[in-house]
């Protein structure tokens, strides 16, 4: 939202006696608010992209390549650093997977910093699939990842433009999406942590996330941002441990137009990339849609192979990546 405040401060003309005294016309400019443009159509396209490298299941070579886009783009689009943490997580099912979670950071010095993230990653099954035989293909994973990815790069391309002072880091998760199907044998409760596998490493293995003075004041994880008609209600965790972040962003999203999107009532628990930046002691909320806030049901597409091109809605990205920008020009 571009808004220019002026101040005019108008003397009156006045008489004493004979002689006219008129003050002198003072006119004060206020400067002008920070405006971070947010284009859908370019988010769009950006998933496309994403797409065209085919699954990004770690272990692959259409993921190895996709990595290297993304690290590539977050350069082009004026990070100071790129990050790329490369790594060997084990999976569920005794898989060991080499991931890299790829960070690009804005102005590196500042104490003040905000951490923006998504997961780059597609999942290998299609376990939401009523057909069997289509269960263990992997999904496109249009909604599911590369949505997140498309609104923060999309961000990312007008940051320096924007002439925001806070420090900002984005950071591009890998293998969140590996966690144990609810069909397979082994799941059990503990199975929870065996998705975010890329977070979970990330914060065991940068120590200069972890001290008072390296964690950022709040981040924000955008999962599942392009469905059609999509609403975000205030998900559990980030609501009962990151309140006043939730707060800051809804309040956001009304400012710019989307109140209607985020809705101000509380939405069902949701395991993601944010529980653990919450164990760090990082205030952390997940931006993510669900059909219904009470049994925490996902968009229709989700984990099948329909969650391709079509299932993404640009006003849906719209919303998302215009609240997320008010939220960062915002003092």
């Amino acid at each position: 939202m571009n808004a220019i405040i002026a101040g005019l401060l108008c003397g009156c003309a006045g008489k004493s006696g004979n002689a006219v005294v008129a003050t002198e016309t003072v006119s004060e400019q206020l400067p002008a608010a920070k405006v971070l443009p947010f284009n859908a159509d370019s988010a769009y396209c950006l998933i496309e992209r994403q797409l065209d490298f085919g699954y990004r299941v770690p272990g692959t070579e259409s993921h190895d390549r996709c990595g290297e886009w993304l690290a590539a783009e977050l350069a082009a689009r004026g990070a100071d650093t790129v990050i790329v943490q490369r790594g060997e997580v084990t999976a569920w099912n005794g898989d060991r997977l080499p991931i890299a979670n790829i960070m690009g950071r804005w102005n590196p010095e500042a104490a003040d910093r905000v951490l923006l993230l998504a997961h780059w990653d597609s999942r290998p099954w299609a376990d939401r699939e009523t057909d069997a035989v289509k269960c263990d293909q992997p999904i496109p994973g249009a909604n599911d990842g590369a949505s997140g990815v498309a609104v923060l790069l999309e961000l990312a391309r007008n940051l320096k433009a924007a002439g925001i002072e806070k420090g900002i880091d984005i950071l591009l998760v890998d293998a969140e999406d590996y966690g144990t199907p609810e069909h397979a044998s082994v799941w059990s409760e503990e199975s929870e942590d065996t998705w975010c596998l890329g977070t979970q490493y990330w914060l065991e293995n940068m120590p200069e996330f972890k001290g008072r003075t390296g964690k950022p004041a709040f981040a924000i994880l955008l999962d599942m941002v392009g469905g059609y008609n999509a609403k975000f209600h205030r998900e559990y965790f980030s609501n009962r441990l990151a309140s006043k972040v939730v707060d800051k962003v809804w309040s956001a999203a009304a400012q710019a137009g989307h109140g209607d999107r985020f809705v101000n009532a509380d939405g069902s628990p949701v395991t993601d990339d944010h529980v653990y930046l919450l164990k760090a002691g990082i205030p952390a909320i997940d931006i993510i849609e669900c059909n219904n806030a009470e049994t925490g049901t996902f968009n229709p597409t989700w984990h099948t192979h329909a969650d391709g091109i079509g299932a993404i809605d640009r006003a849906t990205l719209g919303a998302v990546g215009e609240t997320v920008a008010q939220v960062l020009v915002n003092p």
